[in-house]
């Protein structure tokens, strides 16, 4: 086994690779489920809100983040927890040749999301406690630039190959909803759970262990202890309530978006949307969009690194991150035929989401993170990002039914007034990390 010194020295072994696949797995869970879901035959109000509810568990995810503090090492969480996810993934495969499968794939899912969860508070808590803070800023970019690929490659890359494989390998009509979709789509889970237990072979041999917080205790009365101890040092950081603002609003019109946003895209001209098929849905993401997400990415992560994260600057990325969602107002209320303008917009506001959700991440590592219990501290901030995505994709759907698309992107819009308050008011109570 590689020692850990070599892993600290060089975070680039596994930085990048864990940080994918936290991100696979939470996407793969939320975006790609919801587009199999209406493939599947669900109305979008449905689809959403299905898809939504799994985020539950990433919302929760403090009330076990003790547990990972307490026992073992954070590194043999993370492990075990890819290895249940990539296992669990292969089960949602199966299961879908049952009769009546979807009550059982949504309970498989609901246990993968809790692995899921579980991998993302070890791995996070690897990240915080194995690198200082000037190194975590060197790395934003890294750390932001892969996670984001996640999405890129779910929403890109396998839905795009779920198209592909109906049509061409199974021979049915795109156009089509409904149960002949299960064949791809199981082919899509496999394929999901395999490259999941490939990066758990690998973080067993290039990953930190990562360090134990302060006072971390030997049993249950002890982790409940340590979880009602973490609330209460929480709460006592300066600012704590808009902190707490901060990570459940800054994302509040990306996750209004997160759903609606595909299926405008597949959705048919005459009910308001763009038309696409799940392969050309797959290019557009997966092509161009991935391009500009990963120049955006790094651009945000060089000038976060110059620069440090000071107030105004994170209020700058935050109008990165919410003002290029017009896109798709403009595209409802034009519905272009031309894939190129489309795709073009899309790249515009995949760049500048990119750019500017480096600014997210590491204010909640070096200033609502830091203190007694930064794994748990992390991860509040994590459930409070989760949280807001599971509670506006919920209403996502049905919202967008009762408006239509132009409406419903007005108030996606209106919906980035919240996140530019919270970023302008956000406190930073790290000097250290702001000057590094």
């Amino acid at each position: 086994m590689m020692r850990p010194s070599l892993s600290k020295t060089f975070p680039l072994l596994w930085v990048p690779s864990g940080y994918f696949t936290m991100a696979l797995t939470s996407m793969t869970l939320t975006s790609v489920v919801a587009i199999m879901f209406k493939n599947l035959g669900m109305d979008n109000a449905q689809a959403a809100e299905y898809a939504s509810c799994l985020l539950f568990i990433y919302t929760i995810k403090p009330l076990f983040a003790p547990i990972v503090e307490m026992y073992r090492t954070k590194k043999f969480f993370a492990l075990w927890a890819q290895m249940a996810v990539g296992v669990g993934f292969a089960g949602a495969a199966l299961i879908m040749v049952l009769p009546n499968y979807i009550t059982f794939l949504m309970i498989a899912f609901l246990i993968i999301s809790f692995f899921g969860a579980t991998q993302d508070i070890a791995f996070d808590g690897v990240y915080v406690t194995s690198l200082s803070s000037k190194v975590q800023s060197l790395y934003c970019g890294v750390q932001s630039l892969s996670w984001n690929i996640g999405p890129i490659v779910a929403s890109g890359g396998l839905v795009y190959l779920s198209g592909w494989l109906h049509t061409h390998s199974f021979h049915h009509d795109a156009t089509v909803a409904g149960p002949e979709w299960i064949e791809s789509w199981r082919i899509i889970f496999l394929i999901v759970g395999g490259i999941t237990l490939v990066m758990a072979a690998w973080h067993s041999i290039v990953m930190p262990d990562g360090a134990r917080s302060r006072n971390t205790g030997t049993s249950m009365r002890d982790a409940w202890h340590v979880l009602w101890d973490s609330f209460v040092t929480f709460f006592q950081k300066p600012g704590a309530w808009v902190m707490i603002a901060f990570a459940f609003l800054f994302r509040s019109s990306v996750g209004l978006l997160e759903k609606i946003g595909p299926f405008f895209m597949v959705d048919p001209v005459a009910k308001g949307g763009l038309g696409l098929s799940n392969e050309l849905l797959g290019i557009v993401y997966g092509t161009v969009g991935l391009g500009a997400f990963l120049f955006g990415s790094l651009l945000g992560g060089i000038f976060v690194t110059r620069r440090g994260l000071q107030p105004f600057l994170l209020f700058l990325l935050s109008c990165a991150v919410n003002i290029p969602g017009v896109a798709f107002l403009l595209l409802s209320i034009s519905q272009p035929h031309n894939l190129i303008i489309i795709t073009a917009s899309v790249a515009i506001e995949k760049f500048f989401f990119g750019f500017g959700s480096v600014g997210y991440m590491i204010y909640l590592m070096q200033q609502l993170a830091p203190g007694k219990y930064p794994t748990s501290h992390y991860a509040f901030g994590t459930a409070l990002m989760a949280l807001c995505m599971m509670v506006t994709g919920v209403i996502s759907g049905h919202l967008q039914q009762m408006l239509g698309y132009v409406s419903y992107f007005t108030v996606v819009m209106l919906a980035t007034i919240p996140s530019f308050l919270v970023t302008w008011f956000a406190p930073f109570n790290q000097d250290d990390a702001v000057r590094s």
